[in-house]
């Protein structure tokens, strides 16, 4: 048995930040086109679970906040311009 082997693995709190980084940027998607408001905050709470979990050179969970903030920004800015319910 090598040691090697074991220590290369990833843990799994890494792998759990990982899905919850794409977790967000789905919900980040569904807030510019569905309800801006709702969908928007759940990405971002989301993404900072995520930015919590990762190690530190992490760069996903780094893009899902900013992809957050970003879906935030339009998905009001939409909801705005034509006159839909912001949530």
């Amino acid at each position: 048995m090598s040691t090697e082997s074991q220590s290369s693995r990833t843990p799994p709190s890494e792998t759990v930040a990982g899905f919850l980084a794409v977790l967000s940027m789905a919900a980040s998607g569904l807030a510019i086109f569905w309800d801006p408001f709702r969908a928007s905050v759940l990405a971002v709470l989301l993404a900072l679970i995520a930015t919590g979990m990762a190690p530190k050179g992490a760069r996903l969970p780094l893009v899902a906040v900013a992809l957050s903030a970003i879906a935030f920004v339009v998905g009001m800015t939409l909801a705005v311009t034509t006159k839909h319910a912001i949530y």
